[in-house]
């Protein structure tokens, strides 16, 4: 092993000694970013089932509509979300910094996601293909409340990540029922807006 390897493998282990050791002092932060996106997705959920029920009458199109709406409002709060968390203590501890890459990527992840499906959905002319992005979406998030629980070591989190895995083959089975997309909504709630909650109520409320 060369000396920048043996190096790198010192800066792991020093990294992973820190996460540890911080782990259990720094809040875990980013409540307000999960909180946000249960109950604004969750409402574009609830949207979603009314135009396929026809209880709202516009253009199926109008699906993706609601999703871009709520992925830009989204992306708004976010920005005022992210700004809060920057100037709150332990924001750059190596905690946050692992579970705040970790959410990131899943963001980016989503991203995509709503991406590729709308392309395929305009390939074959049926919007009914946005009924796997809850698959996606819980999965997703199952990924990140794991990191988010492997690294701050909080046993109810790992439960959060579980759920939203059990939740994730759910959504599957209920591909087909109309009903489909109101579960997602209470999934949303239940995994993101409740533990976003509880992670809030967690956040020193003084800044630096």
């Amino acid at each position: 092993m060369s000396r920048d390897e043996m190096q790198s493998v010192h800066d792991d282990i020093a990294f992973m000694r820190a996460l540890a050791e911080e782990g259990s002092q720094a809040p875990l932060l980013g409540g307000g970013v999960t909180a946000s996106a249960g109950l604004i997705f969750g409402a574009a959920a609830v949207v979603h089932w009314m135009i396929q029920k026809g209880v709202l009458q516009v253009s199926p199109w109008g699906i993706m509509a609601a999703w871009l709406i709520a992925g830009c409002l989204f992306a708004v709060v976010m920005m005022f979300i992210i700004r809060r968390v920057a100037a709150t203590p332990g924001a750059r501890s190596p905690l946050n910094r692992a579970v705040g890459s970790a959410w990131s990527g899943v963001g980016f992840a989503i991203f995509v996601s709503f991406l590729g499906l709308a392309a395929m959905a305009y390939s074959l002319k049926n919007p009914i293909i946005f009924n796997a992005f809850p698959v996606l979406i819980l999965a997703l998030y199952g990924a990140a409340w794991s990191v988010a629980a492997d690294f701050s070591g909080k046993a109810w989190i790992r439960l959060v990540a579980l759920a939203s895995f059990a939740g994730a083959v759910v959504m599957g089975l209920m591909a087909t029922s109309p009903m489909q997309m109101l579960a997602y909504a209470a999934a949303l709630l239940l995994l993101a807006f409740v533990p976003g909650l509880i992670l809030l109520r967690q956040e020193p409320s003084d800044t630096i």
